[in-house]
């Protein structure tokens, strides 16, 4: 009887052990996914064409967020400093009028940087800038959208546009982001879903854009 007891106890105390042991596995699994999407790399997914053809609807991404510097969460400040993004970084960031929302754009100036658009063609430092993957889709010519500027990217901030040019909600209209405002750089898409599509059922997935590096 007794040698039963000590063995139920035993069993007993087995069972909370690896309960013990199966809770701070889960618990390091959590912590560690967190700092990871906080300080190393971060999914998003791509909601609008304004990237087009660079990055579609129903791309799925994954963003550096260490390659600008460790930065402390909610508050934006730089902890350890990397280096700023560059001309022609695809980046993500908070969007200026709502801090809630994600934008992707592409950096067109940095600070000091001049910008001026003179009939859709892009000039930095009055340097004509030659984008292949920018591109055009209305041949009307908007004031705001088609001329712009000149004006002079401020410290800290940068001057984004989207790569669909005449479809693209950015710095033309709601001004510079801010550097703490950066979440990090784009990099590689590893999901790609079409949900336009009006094919097979194999045709949802685009296979060729899975694992593409961006640039």
């Amino acid at each position: 009887m007794k040698q039963n007891k000590e063995t139920e106890k035993k069993t007993i105390k087995k069972k909370k052990s690896s309960l013990r042991e199966n809770i701070e596995a889960i618990l390091v699994a959590v912590v560690l996914a967190l700092f990871i999407r906080t300080f190393v790399v971060q999914a998003f997914k791509i909601p609008s064409g304004s990237m087009k053809n660079t990055l579609l609807i129903g791309d799925h991404i994954l963003v550096n967020k260490f390659i600008y510097g460790i930065k402390l969460p909610f508050i934006g400040a730089t902890l350890i400093p990397v280096k700023d993004p560059q001309r022609e970084d695809i980046v993500v960031f908070e969007y200026p009028d709502d801090p809630s929302k994600d934008f992707i754009k592409r950096v067109i100036g940095v600070a000091g940087d001049r910008v001026e658009i003179r009939d859709k063609k892009v000039y930095v430092n009055n340097m004509p800038l030659d984008q292949d993957f920018a591109i055009y889709t209305d041949d009307r010519i908007l004031p705001g959208r088609d001329f712009f500027g000149p004006i002079t990217v401020p410290e800290n901030s940068l001057f984004v546009m989207g790569d669909n040019r005449d479809n693209s909600h950015d710095s033309r209209f709601w001004g510079f982001v801010k550097l703490k405002a950066i979440k990090g750089k784009a990099f590689i898409i590893y999901w790609s879903w079409n949900g336009e599509n009006q094919n097979s059922i194999l045709d949802y997935v685009r296979w060729s854009r899975m694992g593409q590096l961006l640039k």
